[in-house]
């Protein structure tokens, strides 16, 4: 069991489609604009969020209950940026595709140019054969509004492999989540 390398990430992505679109090194520009890195990385993948995302408004005043989560609470925007606002939150999704592997587990960490402004990333891990766009949530923890840029990195992927083959995948158990795309809000 291990941390899967750059050379086996390029080797699944691009033999059996594990990410797509796939980006085989690290982009760092866009003509002259610098950007927030994505791309393959020395041990992970650096993912882009996509111009989709949900941004949480407490207009309802309602109660976040995950068994019951009222999807009025978020407004709807599609743009090259997201503003969340301060305290709160915003779900978006990655511009990749993901088909994860059955004898792999993905791990996913905010990008530290996020973090040293007080947006964290999470994502639940990518069990083994789950596939779909990962619905990222970003937390602004700052006082002020912060400012997500989509296509650009948001977030690394690390890729662990198993010693053996799983019993049991997520495909197996027909996850709810299984084959999502766009941006998902909470399901029971």
């Amino acid at each position: 069991m291990g941390i899967k390398s750059d050379t086996w990430i390029r080797r699944m992505a691009e033999q059996h489609g594990m990410i797509s679109p796939f980006e085989p090194g690290q982009v760092r520009r866009k003509g002259d604009e610098k950007i927030v890195s994505y791309g393959t990385s020395s041990y992970g993948y650096d993912v882009c969020c996509a111009n989709e995302f949900k941004i949480f408004t407490n207009i309802n005043s309602s109660m976040v209950d995950p068994k019951d989560f009222d999807h009025q609470s978020f407004v709807d925007v599609q743009s090259d940026v997201c503003i969340i606002p301060p305290n709160s939150f915003a779900l978006a999704r990655t511009v990749e595709y993901f088909k994860i592997p059955r004898d792999v587990l993905v791990i996913c960490l905010g990008k530290s140019t996020y973090a040293r402004c007080g947006i964290i990333v999470n994502v639940t891990p990518l069990e083994p054969e789950w596939e779909g766009h990962v619905t990222l949530e970003f937390s602004n923890t700052t006082p002020l509004p912060a400012k997500i840029y989509a296509n650009e990195g948001v977030a690394q992927m690390l890729f662990i492999g198993a010693d053996e083959v799983c019993e049991t995948s997520y495909a197996d158990r027909a996850g709810k989540y299984m084959g999502q795309t766009g941006v998902v809000v909470p399901r029971t």
